[in-house]
């Protein structure tokens, strides 16, 4: 059987996707598996790594099982895309050190408050092209250094997500240039830096850090273990990957410098290509998967994982927890005559902010129903995007059309308030799966079935274009005043809130 199809893996922060593709990024078939973030404290959230690798695994056999009887032999290689930041810590003998540590994880927020307003805040970002967050790898480390020292004494490699996936797929620990630029690397020269990590008080941790290894790199072959599980030939050629941000921009086609792309998943990621680096406190600057192109992204934890938070909680039907179903975009759609009279922020798993902020809908009246609700959700997530690409607009060239990827670019409603809310063309394609087909274009160019990433026979179709609409416009440029002006007086409420000393607040026994 011919080699010519491609398999892209996307683990996400609740969803794990595999998706079989042709050399030209059409997809063949999918399989995937819900992982449910686990919050065992206040502040904390994980997820078991057995879990992460069992529901990838079990995504790849049934993505196979459903392309046909020995679908397996026709891969000519494997992709990776996983979430970004966070840490997945293995010891000598590949096992998990402990439960994996996600990127909406804040219980590091006390050390970024030690770290601020000092050289280490300063320093960081020039070196680096990113100040941290509470769940970078950073801060991370350096919360277990001080709470959970026994975890670092047990590891041996820090991962990210998808490289803990292709050490189980082929028992090779790497990482790529997009996941290593998340804390450690030098951001105009690449590779790990001795002076960040010291920085960090983290110098001992040199030795943990994978190799780097280029995207598009054959970084092993799948094991005869892992070929059981998944429907995999042994021997099957994996490459290294990319964070899914960039997987999703390549797999969209958003790779020209200045292209603006918004992906509205778990995260809010605002993103744009640049042939240099621009820094700034408000975004990141990585290494994109192309040498010599950085990709800053303006990010925060503050997109459709609210709608997924909203409609668990209200205790939704199962069929519409992906927050974009057609049922929700109609009950939204009756609801949006008339001025924003409900105002949410999408904080409930943190924001691009000053600590502490929370998620908050205000204006509620008794009149009010789901449908308003639904409504100021999905306006508050908007809301939040645009903060990130205006402050991405105030220094960056961007061109004047977004392309729109992730669960909300689903949504018809949902991909118009983005057009409306930023007053530019919003365009979604026919790519459904865009961090996998990204991975999966990575393969593709790796064992030669593309010539590069951007290979014109792998490009992505526009299927709608969304106009902003004048009225529209000027509605949600009156709810973004008011969002602001909320965000400013709320400060000292949600510090009060979430102030230690609290009565009924949890403490964090793992301090004691």
């Amino acid at each position: 059987m011919a080699r010519e199809l491609v398999l892209g893996v996307d683990a996400g922060h609740t969803v794990t996707k595999a998706v079989l593709f042709d050399a030209a990024g059409r997809p063949v078939a999918q399989g995937s598996g819900m992982l449910p973030l686990s919050t065992p404290r206040p502040y904390w959230v994980e997820r078991d790594m057995d879990d992460v690798w069992r529901t990838a695994h079990q995504a790849i056999a049934a993505c196979l099982a459903e392309a046909g009887p020995d679908a397996g032999r026709a891969v000519a290689a494997v992709g990776l895309a996983g979430h970004g930041d966070g840490l997945y810590a293995v010891d000598e003998l590949g096992r998990p050190a402990r439960s994996a540590i996600v990127a909406m994880d804040t219980r590091a927020e006390p050390v970024l408050e030690e770290w601020r307003g000092t050289p280490v805040w300063s320093r960081a970002l020039e070196l680096s092209g990113t100040v941290p967050f509470a769940g970078s790898p950073a801060a991370l480390l350096a919360w277990l250094a001080r709470h959970e020292p026994g975890v670092l004494q047990r590891a041996r490699w820090l991962l990210s997500c998808k490289d803990w996936l292709r050490l189980r797929l082929t028992g090779v620990a790497a990482t790529d240039p997009t996941d290593a630029s998340a804390s450690f690397t030098d951001m105009r020269r690449g590779g790990y830096s001795p002076e960040l990590l010291d920085l960090y008080g983290l110098g001992a941790l040199a030795d943990m850090l994978p190799p780097v290894l280029a995207c598009d790199a054959l970084s092993g072959t799948v094991t005869r273990d892992a070929a059981a599980l998944t429907g995999l030939t042994a021997g099957t050629p994996v490459v290294t990957g990319a964070h899914d941000v960039d997987a999703a921009a390549l797999g969209v086609g958003g790779t020209e410098p200045g292209e603006l792309c918004l992906i509205a998943g778990s995260f809010s990621i605002n993103q744009v290509v640049g042939k240099h680096p621009v820094v700034d406190p408000r975004w990141q600057v990585r290494h994109f998967v192309r040498p010599g192109q950085w990709m800053t992204m303006s990010t925060s934890p503050a997109s459709l994982a609210n709608m997924e938070w909203f409609l668990r909680v209200t205790g939704a039907p199962a069929d519409q927890r992906d927050g974009v179903h057609e049922v929700i975009g109609r009950e939204v759609e009756a609801h949006l005559d008339g001025p924003s009279e409900v105002l949410f922020h999408p904080f409930v798993y943190g924001s691009p902010h000053p600590h502490p902020t929370s998620g908050t809908f205000l204006g509620l009246r008794g009149w009010h129903g789901r449908g308003h609700l639904l409504r100021a959700l999905m306006e508050g997530v908007v809301l939040n995007h645009r903060w990130h690409v205006d402050a991405l607009c105030s220094k960056l060239p961007i061109s004047g059309s977004a392309r729109l990827t992730g669960g909300a670019a689903r949504s018809e409603v949902w991909s118009q308030m983005f057009a409306d809310a930023l007053r530019r063309p919003v365009e979604v394609t026919d790519v459904q799966e865009s961090a996998a087909r990204g991975a999966a274009l990575l393969a593709a160019t790796a064992v030669g079935l593309l010539d590069d990433v951007t290979d014109p026979r792998a490009g992505a179709t526009v299927l709608r274009r969304h106009e902003p609409d004048p009225d529209r416009v000027a509605v949600l440029d009156e709810a973004y005043a008011v969002y602001q002006e909320a965000l400013g007086a709320l400060g000292p409420v949600w510090a009060r809130l979430d102030a230690p000393e609290r009565p009924g607040r949890v403490p964090d026994e793992s301090a004691t």
